[in-house]
């Protein structure tokens, strides 16, 4: 029986109940049997552990995997290294050529090149130091790295100290200004006067410098007409007569209603002989009106209409639509309300300086037939008008003016109505008074007559030479 069982057991038979006579489909080295009292085969089977280790396995796999992951990470920190290491020799070797020409050459460097090159050396010192902090062990490049970093200080420092007061540069600095000095000292007794253009002229490069401004007087209404213009008359046909006009604004600093004539400077001065009229229906509107030829030009009240008044007789002879001017205070010049028409006159006649809602409130100039007043061509910009203090035209070229402070005005943009080409100049107006209300330039005297808080303010301008 026991054989039997040994036999079952060797063959990997199953039998329930290793005490009464179980086996397993294991194999084993040794079986023993014994008879007990009732006549029953007993069988001892010593097995090996049946429990397969499935809790070990998953542990070495969970461990080979982390052990994967950071040799990848590893893999690509010597991958980053290795990139960042040939990066740092590239720029060693362009301060290495930066240096050898610092050595080699006789300009003078300023301080500010230095503190440059010690700032890359520096940025590069820290660079490598953080390389060597996340190596572990020793690395013969990087502290080859580090060591050419420090000797590249030593060198910029050892150059700084040659040349530590600038000296060359010091000395070429001089060398100018004794040339300089020479030259004063040549010309010291030489006075250059301005070019002379007859009055009229167009044979001249524009404006190059402006005169002090001279206060000839108050408006003859007072403090309180802050608002308005005045000038001369530019008559072709009666040019040996003066005639200077002055318009100020009601205090509103809108209406025009009363103006006044003066038959020569010298009765402006002393305010004799003046003919004191009333703007006859219409009224006028803004600080920019002019006049050309014995006639005065303005914006009619509340519209986008152009006055013509009669000055011999103060009737208004022509009245006339601006095509599609903007009105109302919709785009006046900055700092200066109602002003949306500014009449100009220069050598070859009557200009209007306004925008349009199409035109986004750029400045757009139109040449009018002074007689119809219709409209003979248009110019459009690119300047905004709210952002100019004011405008004025010489021989087809628009001048505008913004301020600088209380006390400058800069002429700062051009406009060729002859090249449609637009420029930027810069001459500096001193002023009197904050606020210039209104520029009218006059071809006969080539001045600026400048209506500033009131008060009639007069300037010389100094023309250049076409540049050929």
């Amino acid at each position: 029986m026991c054989l039997e069982l040994m036999c079952m057991c060797l063959l990997g038979l199953h039998v329930d109940n290793l005490l009464s006579e179980t086996c397993f489909l294991q194999p084993f080295a040794n079986v023993t049997g014994s008879l007990n009292d009732h006549g029953v085969c007993q069988c001892s089977v010593y097995l090996p552990d049946p429990v397969f280790p499935v809790q070990k396995v998953e542990m070495l796999e969970i461990t080979a995997q982390v052990l994967s992951e950071k040799f990848d990470r590893e893999l690509t920190k010597v991958s980053q290294y290795t990139k960042a290491i040939e990066m740092y020799e590239q720029k060693i070797q362009n301060l290495t050529i930066k240096v050898e020409h610092m050595e080699s050459t006789s300009v003078s460097y300023m301080e500010l090149d230095f503190q440059l090159l010690k700032l890359e050396i520096s940025e590069m010192e820290r660079l490598v130091t953080q390389l060597k902090s996340t190596l572990v062990g020793s690395n013969v490049i990087v502290e080859q790295l580090y060591v050419e970093i420090k000797n590249l200080t030593l060198m910029v420092n050892d150059l700084e100290s040659l040349d530590k007061n600038n000296i060359l540069a010091i000395h070429r600095e001089i060398v100018a200004l004794q040339n300089r000095l020479k030259e004063c000292e040549k010309h010291r007794n030489q006075t250059t006067k301005p070019s002379y253009f007859p009055p009229g002229s167009c044979g001249h490069g524009g404006i190059v410098n402006i005169s002090q401004p001279y206060v000839v007087q108050l408006n003859w209404k007072g403090f309180s007409f802050k608002y308005g213009s005045w000038g001369r008359d530019y008559s072709l046909r009666t040019p040996q007569k003066d005639l200077y006009w002055i318009a100020p604004l009601n205090t509103d600093g809108r209406l025009l209603e009363y103006y006044r004539l003066h038959n020569s400077y010298d009765d402006l001065l002393l305010l004799k002989n003046a003919r004191e009229l009333k703007i006859p229906y219409g009224y006028g509107e803004g600080s920019g009106t002019t006049v050309y030829n014995n006639f005065m030009y303005y914006n009619i009240y509340n519209s986008r209409e152009i006055g013509k008044l009669d000055l011999n007789t103060n009737t208004l002879t022509v009245r006339k639509t601006l095509p599609n001017a903007a009105y109302g205070n919709r785009f006046s010049y900055a700092g200066v309300g109602w002003q949306d028409m500014d009449f100009a006159v220069d050598e070859s006649g009557l200009w209007v300086i306004y925008s349009t809602e199409d035109n986004t409130g750029n400045i757009m100039i139109s040449k009018l037939n002074e007689t119809t007043l219709d409209v003979l061509h248009t110019w459009n910009t690119r300047q905004y008008k709210p952002s100019i203090s004011n405008a004025f035209i010489i021989c087809g070229v628009l001048y505008a003016t913004r301020p600088v402070n209380t006390r400058k005005e800069e002429i700062f943009y051009t406009y060729d109505t002859n090249t449609e080409q637009e420029g930027k100049i810069s001459i500096i107006m001193d002023k009197m008074l904050e606020t210039i209300q209104s520029i009218n330039y006059n071809p006969s005297d080539q001045v600026l007559y400048v209506y500033s808080d009131g008060y009639l303010v007069k300037y010389d301008l100094i023309f250049q030479p076409v540049l050929h």
